[in-house]
């Protein structure tokens, strides 16, 4: 087969319906701010604002009495400790409630090097805080490779352990008793005592907020929001999340030590009973109150937390059910916080004052381009690139052999596809090449440098570049500073530098990216509300900003429309002439041979076939791959003529499903009688599964009706769905891993518990090998075994209908046939069956009537017989024009 014909480059794009051509090019737009600014990070409007509060603070401390003075001080302390939160959870969205124990450690150090080794506050201080991060680093090194709940029993831990520590250590902290006359520096042109402390802390805040707001405008700033949403996709621009996360760990220590370190000459004394569990609690409440992420926040929090309790003061003993009610009703009325609210608000009252007119042609996709467009010069240096060679690959997992000695390479300029059916191995590949998985055994390099056992980052800084199956922006960015970041491969810069950041090179060069791979939208649009097509067209770019030498691409057509597919074809292949060696997994046969230099397939892991796209079409092993020619059906699975017209059981119509703008499917009309076996056959991406999803109700279609004799399905819950007697058996099987064989089968009969225990001695008869094991954990079963629980499990919610989803996925060819042979029992018995199979060609020996589907649309339908004699069947699955599957 020739090569597809890619589009040209200067061509008319394809504008999605009711798009019109830009008026504006989009050169035109005006400059954008960073992701940062739009979230509300550092704006000139808050810094002034909080410039104002500072001074207000200032003058307030210096006409106050003593006890306004602590009050306005234990404000400015809870801003600073919330503003190093506010990197830790409002950056990287890691949760800390141990901070109290760095406070104590500020607070404890000054109080000792003050106390008892004579030093001046103003060297205890810096110390204090130094300690507070260090031990903060040295925390977040175990601590930050888990997430949730068990971060927060870490940090929680680590709390008990500073405020138990410090009552054991009596020699050096006083125990019980604390440490006692801690006193206040003097400040120059200033009030002593609790008034200079007071305004110490109040310009600490301001400095630490100015300090947030350096930081959360660059480059540091950018990759700890990025490691937040995806830290695969940072490793996979260059970025460790390790030190990331650790640096915020650390700076937010910093800030709770030195906000401690000038509690304790405020206060005068430190004991253990100040640092309880309930001041970390407040110190989160800052973070949640204020709002999470934004400047002012803390600010706002502290504000909120420190002066509340005074308003409040008659209700002492309520201050902690108080507190906790407040919190829960903001989580639930404005879980962006009292700051994030009121700027939602805000700009919602600027779009209804300052509304423009409505235009009178809709506005442009962000694909759209118009015909006099000049093709764009590509952006991607010109030097050197090699190839990747992999040798001998081995992935195992447990007893499983995921790949076995797969070997191939890709070389620069050159458009590598690796294909195979579902559980081939090959995005276990890629995450091979890619240093996500560390393989078993076998080699990979990049030229003659060797990349096996080196961390993903790092191999992604040596020019290993990799896109997603699903994709994965980093939704809290804009598009824009999602390429600029990735322009960054690991070197960040200093840590409260914006400027290289926000440079006009770096903007120039990703908007060059972007133009490159066709995006035609705003530069500042939140990456999170992107169409999935859009997605695709920021995450190459955002790929290629790391300059690789190779390119992996894990399906980057799945969900795309067949006119957006021929563009895509036409940006791989201006990235091969580029230089830049390609490795693409996709299912889509008719773009892998039309755009494919080379053709790799892999089947059950093993390297099957290689080869230029027409050597590999006309490899008969990989007709029996994809097709299953050659695997002999069982002797009880031949074919037998169909039944005659049976009522219909299922009956489906125009039905529009999909995950985002794009439908997956388009109108899909099929029928199933009773009694019937009905195959619904199709390559890897098709959307078999979508269908049978939304069959299910696990997916709710767009349009069209479901019809279970009758009843409407489509707007019924899955487990309504499940009562009407329409059950799936789901791709993958998903058994309930940690409970017993017979449990799982007993599970099956929730909504049917009459008689489950005879039924549950009908499923070990049917399967005896259920029987042995009905004891062992399910998660213990080889592949073969769970399918026969996943469909014991189903059965034992007696069906009308029975919803196979790839039952054959991985499994040996005796186990395979030893499968059948009890599917083909159960339709000697009558039961109804729709199923969906990679093994056409042993699907087709079962059913008696079968249905293909390409592209989300029915391409065929008829009996078993003529399915099995349509060229419509191979081509769905190979993109050749003509086969010819034998049934056993």
């Amino acid at each position: 087969m020739s090569r597809m014909a890619a589009p040209k480059a200067n061509s008319a794009a394809l504008l999605r319906p009711g798009t019109a051509a830009p008026a504006v090019p989009p050169a035109f737009h005006p400059p954008v701010a960073s992701g940062s600014a739009r979230l509300g990070l550092g704006s000139s409007a808050q810094i002034a604002a909080v410039l104002v509060l500072m001074l207000a603070g200032l003058a307030a401390v210096s006409g106050a009495n003593g006890y306004y003075v602590f009050v306005l001080a234990n404000v400015a302390l809870l801003a600073i400790v919330g503003i190093g939160l506010n990197v830790l959870q409002g950056l990287t969205g890691h949760v800390s409630f141990g901070h109290v124990g760095f406070y104590a450690i500020g607070a404890y150090t000054v109080a000792i090097l003050t106390t008892k080794a004579g030093w001046s506050f103003w060297a205890a201080w810096p110390v204090a805080a130094a300690l507070a991060g260090v031990t903060g680093a040295l925390l977040a090194l175990p601590a930050l490779r888990v997430r949730g709940p068990y971060l927060a029993m870490i940090t929680i831990a680590f709390g008990f352990i500073v405020e138990h520590g410090v009552i054991e250590l009596r020699e050096l902290t006083g125990g019980q008793n604390g440490i006692m006359g801690i006193v206040a520096p003097a400040m120059p042109f200033a009030a002593s005592g609790e008034k200079a402390m007071a305004m110490l802390a109040i310009v600490t805040a301001g400095i630490a907020l100015a300090l947030f707001a350096w930081l959360s405008r660059g480059s540091w700033g950018a990759a700890m929001r990025a490691v937040r949403d995806s830290e695969t996709a940072a490793e996979s621009v260059g970025i460790d999340p390790l030190v990331v996360k650790t640096m915020a760990f650390a700076l937010s220590a910093v800030a709770a030590g030195a906000a401690g370190g000038l509690f304790a000459p405020l206060s005068g004394f430190v004991t253990p009973s100040t640092f309880g569990f309930g001041q970390s609690i407040l110190f989160v409440l800052v973070v949640v109150i204020g709002g999470a992420g934004s400047v002012a926040g803390p600010l706002a929090g502290a504000i909120i937390v420190a002066l509340l309790p005074e308003l409040l003061a008659s209700l002492e003993e309520y201050r902690l059910l108080f507190f906790g009610a407040l919190l829960l009703v903001v989580l639930w009325a404005a879980p962006e916080g009292a700051v994030g609210t009121w700027q939602r608000l805000r700009m919602r009252w600027s779009r209804r004052k300052g509304a423009a007119p409505a235009p009178s042609a809709p506005l442009p996709s962000a694909m759209a381009a118009t015909a006099a467009t000049p093709a764009t010069a590509s952006p991607i240096g010109t030097r050197t690139r090699h190839a990747l060679v992999a040798e001998r690959l081995v992935m195992q997992f447990g007893g499983v052999r995921a790949v076995a000695g797969v070997g191939f390479d890709t070389a620069p300029g050159r458009i590598t596809s690796l294909i195979g059916p579902n559980g081939a191995g090959k995005t276990t590949v890629l995450n091979m090449l890619s240093g996500f998985y560390r393989p078993s055994s076998g080699r990979f390099r990049l030229g003659e440098e060797m990349l096996e056992g080196l961390a993903s980052y790092v191999i992604a800084r040596r020019g290993v570049a990799r896109t997603y199956q699903t994709s994965q922006l980093f939704g809290s960015l804009g598009v824009e500073d999602n390429v600029v970041l990735a322009l960054q491969r690991g070197a960040l810069g200093p840590l409260f530098g914006a400027a290289r950041f926000a440079g006009n090179a770096q903007r120039a060069r990703a908007r060059a990216l972007l133009e490159f791979v066709g995006w035609r939208g705003r530069a500042d649009t939140p990456a999170a509300d992107l169409a999935h097509v859009d997605r695709r067209l920021v995450e190459i770019a955002r790929a290629l900003a790391t300059d690789p030498q190779v390119l992996l691409l894990d399906e980057p057509a799945a969900g795309l429309s067949r006119e957006d597919k021929d563009r895509l074809a036409a940006l791989l292949r201006r990235i091969a002439d580029a230089g830049i060696g390609l490795l693409l997994v996709e299912h889509d046969m008719e773009l892998v041979m039309g755009v494919s230099d080379r053709v790799v397939v892999l089947d059950a892991g093993q390297l099957l076939a290689a080869g230029t796209p027409a050597e590999v079409q006309a490899d008969p092993r990989v007709r029996q791959a994809y097709l299953g020619e050659s695997l002999a059906a069982p002797e009880a699975v031949r074919l037998r003529p169909a039944p005659g017209m049976a009522e219909e059981m299922l009956g489906v119509g125009a039905l529009v499903a999909g995950y985002g703008a794009e439908p997956v499917l388009h109108g899909i009309d099929l029928q199933v009688r009773a009694g019937e076996v009905v195959a619904l056959l199709g390559a890897n991406g098709a959307g078999k599964s979508t269908l049978m999803r939304a069959l299910a109700g696990l997916h709710r279609p767009v349009q069209g009706g479901i019809h279970l004799q009758g009843r409407e399905l489509a707007q019924l819950a899955a487990e309504l769905i499940v009562r009407q007697g329409l059950v799936l058996v789901p791709e993958g099987r998903q058994v309930f891993a940690e409970l017993s064989v017979i449990d799982n089968i007993r599970l099956g009969a929730f909504r049917q518990p009459q008689d489950r225990e005879a039924r549950v001695a009908e499923m070990f008869e049917r399967f005896p090998r259920l029987r042995e094991r009905q004891d062992q954990r399910a998660g213990l079963l080889s592949g073969g075994e769970q399918q026969m629980l996943a469909i014991a499990r189903g059965l034992m919610s007696k069906p009308r209908i029975l919803l196979l989803d790839e039952p054959s996925l991985g499994l040996a060819p005796k186990i395979i046939a030893e499968l059948f042979a009890a599917l083909d029992a159960l339709r000697a018995e009558g039961m109804t069956i729709l199923l969906v199979d990679q093994m056409a060609s042993l699907a087709l020996a079962l059913a008696d009537r079968a249905y293909v589907i390409e592209g989300g649309r029915i391409v065929a339908q008829g009996t078993a017989q003529e399915i099995a004699a349509d060229d419509a069947l191979a081509r769905a699955y190979l993109g050749v024009q003509e086969a010819q599957p034998q049934l056993a």
